[in-house]
C-alpha cells in the first residue's frame, strides 16, 4: 500500500506533457495487441475453413473408392434410397414405414444415445444416474453395438458420429485381456453388420483387424478356444475365475468368423471356428444336451457340470440352427445335433406348472443330474429359435419323424413364449426378473422370484423371441406383449440421461436403480422392439438375414453359393 502511494506521487511529479505521451504510448501498445489477436483469430478461422473443405474432398474420394463387395454375389436390390445417402453403394435402407409404437422406440434410442454421447463417448458403458463412463473391455462397446440399430432406425446423424469415431479413434492395439466371446459377438459382429448395411470399407478393415487378433484364442491343443485374448500381445489364456471355458462362449462365435471368411475369401477365420464346432459335435452328450463348462487344454467337458438353457449353455443351441441356415442348409450334422438337443430338452428339462400348466425348462445339476425348477430370462431366446427353425421346415422337412420328437416346434415355441411373457406381465413393473422358480408339483402360484434374483438388466431375449414369433405367425398379440414390456422399461428404467438396470422388479416403489446402461440395451433390446413394431416386416426379414446372438444382422448366403 505504501509503495503504491509513493509510485502515485512520483507519477504526479512527472511533467504533464510526459504523462500524456506515456498514456498515448500505452493505448497504442494495447491497440497493437488487440489487432494482432484479431489477425490470429482470423487466421485460425481461415485454416479451419480450409481444413473442412479438404475433409469434404477426402470424404468424396473415400466414397468413390469404396467397392461393391457383397459376397461376390448379386447385390441385394434396394427399392428406396435413403435421402442424402450415396445409394450407388447399394446401402440397405431402414424399414419403409413406422407405426406410432416404432416411433416411440426411436425416441427411446435417441434418448439413450444422447446420454451416452454426452457422458461416456467412446467408452464401453454409460452410468446414466452418476453421469459417468464405465469400461470393461475398453472397446467402445455401446457405440459399436448401437451402430446398426441407428442405421436401421434411420438415425443418420447419430450413425455418422459413431462411424467417424470408429474410423478415427477405434484402436485395437491395447495391452488388454478381452473375452473372446463378448468381443466377437459385440465388436466383430457389430462391425460386420455395419459393413453389410453400408458397404463402408472402414468397418471391414476394423473387422479384419480385431479378428486377426482374436485368432490367438484358438491356439490350444484341442482347438477349443481359451476364454481371454490380449489384443496387443496376441496371447490367449484361461479366465481368471477358473480353468475352463464356457460352452456357450466357445460355440457362439462361429457366425461372425464364418461371415468374415466369406467376405474376404480368407478361409482361416472359418477354419478356426469350424474346428471347434466339429470337436464339440464329436463329444458325448446327454441326449443332445451339453454341460456348461469345457476345458480348452483337454477339449473335454468339466465333469458333473450343470446342464441349462440359461447362462453359459443357451446360445450353443441357437448357433447350431443358425450356422446350418448360414451355410445354405448343407451341414446336416448341425441340424441333427439341433434336433437331438430339442428332443433332449423335452425329455429331461420340460415341466408344466401348477395350477395353470405353463411350460418351462429347468436345469440338471451334479453327477446325479438332479432336476432344478429354475429358468433364467436368458432361456427366453428359445421360442424365437424354435420359431425360426419351424419357418425353415424344421424338423419335419429335413429330419425323419422317427428322429424328431412328435409335435411341432412352433407349438412348443408358442407355449414357452407364453410362459416367458408371463414372467414379465405378472410383475407389477411389467419387467422380468433375472431368474424365476416354477411350481411344478403343487402351489397356488405358477412361479415365484427370490430376492437375489429380482433384478432386471435391460435384457432382450424375450422381446427377441416376440419378434421372431410375430415374423413367423403374424399374431399381433406378440406386439401387444412387447408394447407392455416397453412401457415398463420407460416407466421404471428411464432416467434423465438414459436407461438404467434395476434391482427389484417386484416393487414399483422400490426398484433400486443400479446406475448402468448395458450396451446390449441399444444393440438388442431397442432394435428388436423397433423391428417388432415396424409396419415393414420385409427389409430385415428372417428370410434375408441371420441375426447373431447380439442382434447384429448378417446376410444369408444363397444355398448355391454356400460352402459345405
Amino acid at each position: 500500500m505504501i509503495k503504491a502511494v509513493l509510485n502515485y506521487k512520483r507519477w504526479n511529479q512527472l511533467p504533464h506533457l510526459l504523462r500524456m505521451l506515456l498514456c498515448v504510448l500505452g493505448v497504442l501498445v494495447l491497440a497493437s495487441f488487440i489487432l494482432l489477436w484479431e489477425r490470429h483469430q482470423q487466421q485460425l478461422r481461415e485454416e479451419a475453413a480450409a481444413a473442412a473443405v479438404m475433409l469434404r474432398q477426402e470424404e468424396e474420394v473415400i466414397k468413390a473408392k469404396v467397392g461393391l463387395v457383397f459376397y461376390n454375389l448379386e447385390l441385394i436390390p434396394v427399392d428406396v434410397g435413403i435421402p442424402g445417402e450415396n445409394n450407388a453403394l447399394n446401402q440397405i435402407p431402414p424399414p419403409g414405414s413406422r407405426s406410432g409404437r416404432a416411433e416411440a422406440v426411436v425416441a427411446a434410442m435417441k434418448h439413450a444415445w444422447s446420454g451416452y454421447r454426452q457422458f461416456a463417448w467412446g467408452h464401453d458403458h454409460l452410468r446414466p444416474i452418476s453421469r459417468q463412463s464405465h469400461d470393461w473391455l475398453r472397446l467402445g462397446l455401446t457405440l459399436i453395438d448401437a451402430l446398426d440399430t441407428l442405421w436401421i432406425m434411420g438415425l443418420k446423424k447419430e450413425f455418422k458420429d459413431g462411424r467417424d469415431w470408429v474410423a478415427s479413434q477405434l484402436d485395437f492395439d491395447i495391452n488388454q485381456n478381452v473375452n473372446l466371446f463378448e468381443t466377437t459377438i459385440r465388436v466383430l459382429g457389430g462391425l460386420l453388420s455395419s459393413y453389410h448395411l453400408t458397404h463402408d470399407q472402414v468397418f471391414l478393415d476394423k473387422a479384419i483387424d480385431i479378428a486377426d487378433r482374436l485368432l490367438a484364442g484358438f491356439n490350444s491343443e484341442s482347438g477349443v478356444p481359451y476364454s481371454d485374448v490380449n489384443l496387443a500381445t496376441r496371447k490367449a489364456s484361461k479366465p481368471k475365475w477358473g480353468p475352463d471355458s464356457s460352452t456357450s462362449e466357445v460355440t457362439t462365435i462361429q457366425l461372425e468368423f464364418r461371415d468374415l471368411s466369406t467376405i474376404t475369401g480368407n478361409p482361416a477365420y472359418a477354419a478356426a471356428v469350424n474346428r471347434v464346432s466339429k470337436h464339440v459335435h464329436g463329444l458325448v452328450k446327454h441326449d443332445g444336451l451339453v454341460p456348461i463348462f469345457i476345458n480348452a487344454a483337454s477339449g473335454d467337458w468339466r465333469p458333473h457340470s450343470t446342464i441349462t438353457l440359461g447362462a453359459r449353455g443357451d446360445t450353443y443351441y441357437e448357433y447350431l440352427l443358425k450356422q446350418w441356415l448360414q451355410g445354405g442348409k448343407k451341414e446336416t450334422w448341425m441340424l441333427e445335433d439341433y434336433v437331438e438337443a430339442i428332443n433332449g430338452m423335452q425329455r429331461h428339462l420340460a415341466q408344466r406348472t401348477k395350477p395353470n400348466n405353463l411350460l418351462f425348462f429347468g436345469e440338471l445339476h451334479g453327477s446325479a443330474k438332479t432336476f432344478v425348477n429354475k429358468m433364467d430370462e436368458l432361456t427366453c431366446f428359445l421360442p424365437g429359435t424354435l420359431a425360426l427353425g419351424h419357418h425353415f421346415g424344421v424338423p419335419g422337412k429335413y429330419v425323419s419323424p422317427v428322429v424328431a420328437t412328435p409335435g411341432s416346434h412352433l407349438e412348443l415355441a408358442k407355449d414357452l413364449m407364453n410362459t416367458c411373457a408371463q414372467t414379465w406381465l405378472r410383475q407389477p413393473t411389467s419387467l422380468a426378473p433375472e431368474i424365476t422358480y416354477f411350481n411344478y408339483r403343487s402351489g397356488n402360484e405358477d412361479f415365484f422370484v427370490k430376492s437375489n434374483d429380482a433384478h432386471y438388466l435391460l435384457r432382450p431375449e424375450t422381446v427377441e423371441s416376440l419378434w421372431y414369433m410375430y415374423q413367423v405367425t403374424g399374431n399381433t398379440t406378440y406386439q401387444d406383449w412387447g408394447w407392455t414390456i416397453f412401457q415398463g422399461i420407460e416407466k421404471y428404467c428411464r432416467v434423465e440421461y438414459g436407461y438404467t438396470t434395476i434391482s427389484n422388479v417386484r416393487n414399483p416403489s422400490d426398484t433400486r436403480p443400479r446406475d448402468m446402461m448395458e450396451s446390449f440395451f441399444l444393440g438388442e433390446t431397442l432394435k428388436y422392439l423397433y423391428l417388432l413394431f415396424s409396419e415393414d416386416q420385409n427389409s430385415y426379414s428372417i428370410d434375408r438375414w441371420v441375426f447373431n446372438t447380439e442382434a447384429h444382422p448378417l446376410p444369408l448366403v444363397p444355398p448355391s453359393r454356400a460352402s459345405a
